[in-house]
């Protein structure tokens, strides 16, 4: 993973969910082409892995420990973060629960614990990032949504209400900070091959034929997104959704 073109040279950004998948994919590619990453889990030394893969790569990260659900952990961490490697220019909401299941199975527990990551984590880090991105004048908040915050799909209830808030979000805090300097946007991958999907999903093989290309996509495919995003390649880009589908949405 040896640095490439630099395009986010000088950026610090903070990823949360990092340990796997698309959060660890993120944080590698931003890594690759320049920025120091903090890489966030809630659990104590979650994703540090994720911190040596990068540094054995040539790449500069530092692993902090963030429950997203949490506001004091979020103070703490971007506070840490100035400290450390300087105020983040980039934030990656990527943490996330999955859920399948009929409405008429789903209980208020389920609902809330499943809200209090995906909705009230990345409210919290737009609060809490966004002020210190507008002090200096830059930054790129990147909110990671679903295909199933833009189409029904049955099972997806719980699911797809915290995707479809999360794009609804994006927009809001869009317009609150146009002008400052500072572009909030989200990305909407349809399935990928990650630990959770295995884990919470139906069968890999039904996910596949979902797709029009045949496929199911990679963390990787997502992080390529992420990254532009994140670079001065979107400076004219706010408040939108990026598709990275493979199809699904334009069947």
């Amino acid at each position: 993973m040896s640095k490439t073109n630099g395009r986010v040279d000088g950026d610090v950004a903070i990823v949360t969910g990092a340990r796997t998948g698309i959060g660890r994919a993120t944080s590698e590619r931003l890594a690759e082409e320049g920025a120091t990453v903090v890489v966030t889990h809630y659990e104590q030394d979650g994703a540090q892995e994720t911190v040596e893969s990068i540094r054995e790569s040539g790449g500069e990260a530092v692993h902090m420990k963030l429950d997203v659900q949490s506001e004091a952990d979020w103070q703490r961490v971007i506070a840490k973060t100035c400290e450390e490697v300087g105020c983040p220019t980039i934030l990656i909401n990527n943490a996330g629960v999955y859920m399948v299941k009929p409405i008429t199975e789903i209980d208020q527990d389920d609902w809330q614990k499943l809200f209090d990551v995906n909705v009230k984590g990345v409210f919290l880090g737009m609060k809490h990032c966004a002020p210190v991105m507008e002090e200096n004048g830059r930054g790129s908040i990147i909110n990671m949504s679903s295909v199933a915050g833009l189409a029904g799909v049955a099972g997806h209830t719980c699911y797809g209400g915290s995707k479809g808030a999360v794009r609804l979000m994006t927009k809001d805090m869009a317009m609150e900070v146009a002008g400052t300097g500072v572009r909030v946007n989200s990305i909407h991958p349809g399935v990928i091959d990650t630990k959770m999907v295995r884990e919470e999903g139906p069968s890999m093989e039904e996910f596949r034929s979902m797709h029009p290309v045949d496929r199911i996509g990679e963390p990787e495919d997502v992080a390529h997104g992420a990254l532009y995003l994140a670079s001065e390649e979107s400076k004219f880009v706010t408040g939108t959704e990026l598709v990275i589908d493979g199809g699904f949405t334009a069947q």
